[in-house]
């Protein structure tokens, strides 16, 4: 039921969810769903997992919050245990992606001061999106996003999306670093050439520019490798997550290796909430789970039955443009708005996300088996031959 007393941010909402078990969801009419959008890359464990639940309950049972001026044994942990899975070597603990972000263009904004740049800038692509506080948004490359919300932070410039070439032509002498999504999201799952993030590392070594990866989305198993940069070989100075970390519970986290993690120091930066005792420890429960021994090859596997059945399924059908994914991160594109995909696709018990206007972004739990792959395979497949023949 809608309530007067809630901003409408989020526009319609007609279904309210009342319970979840692995990748199902349950209405408040009884009405079972498979969650194919993961709270949009959140439950990568699916909902209610034991071992999550376990470390809610005895956390909160124990201590709920101190502040950062004292030490924080889960957070300490957590620190640890995402080091180990990233090979990075510090970590500062937030509470959502967009202020981990934060955390990473403060860094990014102080390494050109102490290099004598009054007016350091960063480069960002176009489609990108990194948050919605005035600083990742004045970073984000999607003006539709953006709109009504100027003047924007200055500091930032924008490139071509998996082009050496355009970051080279956006730079200038107040360069300091590169901020990317290694999948970007929300701009449609666009997937680089495999060359591109490498050379782009190879750029900022030779320029002495920070490499910024942004992993909100892409971060904690859900390309299957623990973090997407791990596909590539090579080490970002900074790097952001969040969403799948504490799978549900909030949380974000700005990761550094290198002299990166030397830039900020005691007064520079800070937080309330972020790494306090539910959330470390939760998220720990997740780093746990995620890093097992078979996990990620798991992933790996479902991501690429997923990725050629809807290849086989809809790869000829006229009309779907584009279908691409790294793990179990899936987009399919169409040639034409398919907002309306979301309601039908609920109607057939399955829940999906469309994201650019045109592309079905598919982010199931990263615990999916094979039986429910191929359901989410059949009902997206018909609901999109129906759409685009009546479209015809």
């Amino acid at each position: 039921m809608a309530s007067s007393a809630i901003m409408n941010t989020y526009g319609t909402r007609t279904t309210t969810l009342t319970r979840g078990e692995g990748v199902y969801v349950w209405d408040s009419e009884g009405r079972r769903y498979l969650d194919a959008v993961s709270g949009i890359a959140v439950c990568g464990l699916g909902h209610c997992h034991p071992a999550v639940t376990d470390a809610i309950c005895q956390q909160a049972s124990t201590l709920l919050h101190c502040s950062n001026l004292y030490l924080i044994e889960p957070q300490l942990a957590l620190g640890e245990a995402l080091i180990q899975a990233s090979g990075m070597d510090k970590a500062f603990f937030s509470n959502s992606g967009a202020e981990a972000n934060e955390a990473a263009l403060k860094i990014a904004r102080k390494y050109g001061g102490e290099k004598g740049i009054a007016s350091p800038e960063v480069i960002t692509t176009t489609n990108s999106f990194h948050g919605r506080t005035m600083a990742t948004l004045s970073a984000t490359g999607n003006e539709k996003i953006k709109k009504g919300f100027a003047p924007y932070l200055s500091g930032f410039v924008h490139a071509e999306f998996n082009s050496i070439d355009a970051i080279l032509a956006a730079a200038n002498d107040n360069t300091v670093a590169v901020m990317i999504e290694p999948v970007q999201g929300e701009g449609g799952v666009n997937v680089p050439d495999d060359q591109y993030l490498p050379q782009l590392r190879q750029l900022c070594d030779e320029k002495g520019w920070l490499l910024i990866l942004d992993e909100i989305q892409t971060g904690n198993g859900r390309t299957g490798t623990y973090f997407a940069f791990q596909h590539y070989g090579f080490f970002p100075d900074v790097l952001t997550t969040a969403k799948g970390l504490g799978n549900g519970v909030p949380i974000g986290a700005c990761l550094t290796h290198g002299p990166a993690s030397d830039i900020l120091q005691p007064g520079n930066h800070g937080s309330t909430f972020g790494g306090n005792p539910l959330a470390t420890k939760t998220a720990l429960a997740v780093v746990e789970q995620i890093t097992k021994d078979g996990f990620l090859t798991h992933v790996q596997t479902m991501g690429e039955l997923l990725l050629a059945a809807f290849k086989e399924t809809l790869g000829e059908t006229a009309g779907v443009t584009h279908i691409r994914g790294k793990g179990l991160m899936l987009g399919i594109e169409l040639d034409r708005p398919c907002g309306d995909l979301v309601e039908i696709a609920k109607l057939n018990h399955l829940l999906i996300n469309v994201t650019a206007g045109n592309t079905i972004r598919l982010l199931p739990p990263l615990i999916i088996n094979e039986e429910q792959v191929q359901e989410i395979v059949s009902t997206v497949t018909k609901i999109v031959q129906d759409f685009l023949n009546t479209e015809n």
